[in-house]
């Protein structure tokens, strides 16, 4: 897998500064467990991740909120768009097209050959 765009890693001390509303799913590529390396400065996370670039395939995918084939719809990504890998449970990925979102979850076949 290739790299992605080259973010802005936080430096010095990351803490909490105060309450943050919590985005609503499939917005921000955030969870309780990991996100994405961009939001370290304003979210807390378990874990972040620097994500890896990679396409939709041939065809429209719509993302779900959850990895369950019946979760609720989220963001449609068109064929051949540049998303970013975060996360991957069997044959489930969690994708964002960047920092600002949209999130979501699509099955290995929606996504086009690693290259």
């Amino acid at each position: 897998m290739s790299e992605a765009a080259n973010y802005n890693l936080p430096t010095g001390i990351v803490g909490l500064k105060g309450p943050v509303e919590k985005p609503a799913p499939g917005t921000l590529p955030l969870r309780g467990d990991l996100a994405h390396i961009a939001l370290a400065d304003h979210f807390l996370a378990a874990h972040y991740v620097i994500p890896h670039e990679r396409h939709i395939g041939d065809a429209d995918v719509v993302l779900k909120i959850a990895m369950r084939d019946d979760a609720d719809d989220g963001a449609t990504l068109a064929a051949g768009s540049k998303i970013e890998l975060l996360d991957q449970a069997g044959d489930w990925f969690w994708v964002t097209v960047g920092p600002e979102g949209p999130s979501g979850y699509l099955r290995l076949g929606a996504l086009a050959p690693d290259q």
